[in-house]
C-alpha cells in the first residue's frame, strides 16, 4: 500500500478572531479545531504527521503531544512557504501527502479517504479538494481548461472578472506526491498581490511539467468551511453540533429538541437514554443507558451509569452509579461518586465526597469531603462543616445511620454505623455505634412572656 503522510497547516495567528487565543485552539464541540483535524487525519490512515506552528507554537505543542512531528514557521509567509518547513521531515520519503489547514474542522475522515483513493487511482501527482460554493468570495477559484481538466488556482485578489464567476473553490486540502511536491515548491515564488508563497502555485508548475493534476469534489460543501473569524467559529459549532446529535439519535438516543441539545464531540450516551431540551453534554462524558436527563441540566467530565436520572441539576468531574437520582436544581461538584441507587434530591450540594448505596439525601444539604456508607438517611438540612477557616477536614458516615434533619457535623469527625443524630443537633464529637447523638441546648420555656412585655 502506498504511504499516506500528512501535513497540518497551523501556523498562523488568526487575526480575525480578535481572540488572545491561538486561532487553531479555539472549540468546535468542546475540541480545539486543530484536534478535529488531527483525529480525522489519523484516521485516514497516515503514517506521519507534520504540523506546522508559528504563532502560540507552544500552546499548540502542548495540547497535540506526541500525536506529530513539528516543524516552525517563524516568519508567515504564505502556504507554499509554510509547507517547505516540513521537507526535513518528508522530503526523501515516497508516497501520497496530504496537506490541510488546522482550521478545518469538519472534514471527516470518510472524506479525506475518498482523496487518497481518488488521487491514487487518477495517478496524480497533485489532486485539490473543491466543492461548488452558491457564494465563492474570499476562496481560491479552480480554473479548468475546455476539457474539464484543472489548468491552475487563482486566489481571490489575483483573479480576474471572469475567474471570480467560477463557483468551484479550493478548500486548501491537497494531496501530492511527496517528493513533486518538495521539488515544485523550490519553483514558487511571490510575484502576487500578497507577496507570499502560495501553495496552489504548485498546481501550475505540475502541469507546466506535464504531470497529472486533477479535483476531487467533495458533495458536501460545508465540511471545507475554514474558520477565520467568530461568525465562521459559531457556524462550524452549529454543523458540527447537527452531525454530532444525529449521530446520537442513530444510535438510540432520543433527544427531544436537538436544536437546543448541545453535545461535546468526545461524550457518549448509551441507547435509549432521554434528554430533554436545554442540556448540554461536555468533555469526556460518558452516559449509560435507559438514562434521563432533564431540562437545562449540564454534565462536564463525568460517567453516569445505567438508569440514572438527572433533573435540572449540574454534575461535574463526578461518578453516578447505576439507577441513582439527583435534582431537581442539584450540584455535584468534583470528585464526588454517588452510589448504585442512591437519591440526591432538590437543591443538595455534594463536593469531594463518596456516598454508598441506597443511601437518600433528600434536600436543602451540603456534603464536602465526606465518606457516606449504605442506606443512610440524612435530614433536611443537614451540613458537613468541612473548613475551619484554614484547612478542610472529612466526616465519615457509617452504614446505616439516621440523621435528623437541620444537623451540623462538624469535621473532622466518625460517626459509626448504625448510630442516630437528633434533628436540630451541632454534633463536633465522635459519634460510636448503634448510639444516639443529641447536641442542642435544652429547651426553656419563660411561661407568661407575652403579659411581661408593655403593650
Amino acid at each position: 500500500m502506498t504511504q499516506r503522510y500528512a501535513i497540518v497547516l497551523a501556523a498562523g495567528q488568526g487575526s480575525r478572531m480578535k481572540s488572545k487565543l491561538y486561532k487553531v485552539l479555539h472549540p468546535v464541540a468542546g475540541k480545539p479545531m486543530v484536534g478535529h483535524v488531527i483525529d480525522q487525519v489519523e484516521a485516514a490512515g497516515t503514517e506521519k504527521i507534520v504540523t506546522i506552528v508559528g504563532y502560540g507554537a507552544e500552546k499548540v505543542k502542548d495540547y497535540l503531544g506526541e500525536r506529530t512531528e513539528y516543524a516552525l514557521q517563524e516568519e508567515q509567509l504564505g502556504t507554499g512557504h509554510a509547507v517547505v518547513q516540513a521537507e526535513m521531515h518528508l522530503k526523501d520519503k515516497e508516497g501520497i501527502t496530504l496537506v490541510i489547514c488546522g482550521d478545518t474542522p469538519l472534514l471527516t475522515a470518510e472524506t479525506l479517504n475518498n482523496l487518497f483513493t481518488y488521487h491514487q487511482a487518477q495517478n496524480a501527482k497533485a489532486t485539490i479538494l473543491t466543492a461548488h460554493a452558491d457564494d465563492p468570495t474570499g476562496y481560491g477559484r479552480v480554473i479548468r481548461n475546455e476539457n474539464g481538466s484543472v489548468e491552475k488556482i487563482v486566489e481571490q485578489k489575483d483573479a480576474n472578472p471572469s475567474e471570480r464567476l467560477v463557483q468551484e473553490i479550493n478548500t486548501g486540502t491537497y494531496c501530492f506526491d511527496n517528493r513533486l511536491l518538495f521539488e515544485a515548491l523550490s519553483q514558487v515564488g511571490n510575484d502576487n498581490a500578497q507577496g507570499e508563497y502560495y501553495l496552489p502555485d504548485v498546481i501550475e508548475i505540475l502541469k507546466n511539467q506535464n504531470e497529472t493534476v486533477d479535483a476531487y469534489k467533495m458533495p458536501n460543501e460545508a465540511e471545507g468551511m475554514g474558520v477565520n473569524d467568530r461568525v465562521a467559529l459559531a457556524e462550524a459549532t452549529l454543523l458540527m453540533r447537527q452531525r454530532i446529535n444525529r449521530m446520537h439519535m442513530q444510535n438510540g438516543v432520543t433527544l427531544i429538541d436537538p436544536t437546543t441539545t448541545y453535545i461535546d464531540s468526545e461524550v457518549t450516551v448509551g441507547a435509549d437514554t432521554v434528554i430533554e431540551p436545554n442540556v448540554s453534554l461536555k468533555g469526556q462524558t460518558v452516559i449509560g443507558e435507559d438514562c434521563f436527563i432533564g431540562a437545562n441540566s449540564e454534565v462536564l467530565n463525568s460517567t453516569l451509569g445505567d438508569g440514572v436520572r438527572v433533573t435540572s441539576s449540574t454534575i461535574k468531574d463526578s461518578i453516578m452509579e447505576k439507577a441513582s437520582n439527583i435534582g431537581p436544581y442539584s450540584h455535584l461538584r468534583p470528585n464526588s461518586r454517588v452510589g448504585e441507587a442512591v437519591h440526591i434530591g432538590n437543591f443538595v450540594e455534594i463536593k469531594n465526597a463518596t456516598i454508598g448505596a441506597t443511601t437518600k439525601v433528600g434536600h436543602l444539604t451540603y456534603v464536602g469531603d465526606a465518606d457516606l456508607g449504605k442506606n443512610i438517611n440524612i435530614g433536611c438540612g443537614t451540613i458537613f462543616v468541612n473548613y475551619d477557616g484554614k484547612n478542610k477536614h472529612r466526616t465519615t458516615v457509617g452504614d446505616n445511620v439516621f440523621i435528623g434533619c437541620n444537623a451540623n457535623l462538624i469535621a473532622p469527625l466518625m460517626v459509626e454505623k448504625n448510630a442516630y443524630i437528633a434533628a436540630g443537633s451541632t454534633i463536633t464529637k465522635d459519634v460510636p455505634t448503634e448510639s444516639m447523638a443529641i447536641g442542642r441546648v435544652r429547651q426553656e420555656n419563660k411561661l407568661d412572656y407575652f403579659n411581661k412585655l408593655p403593650h
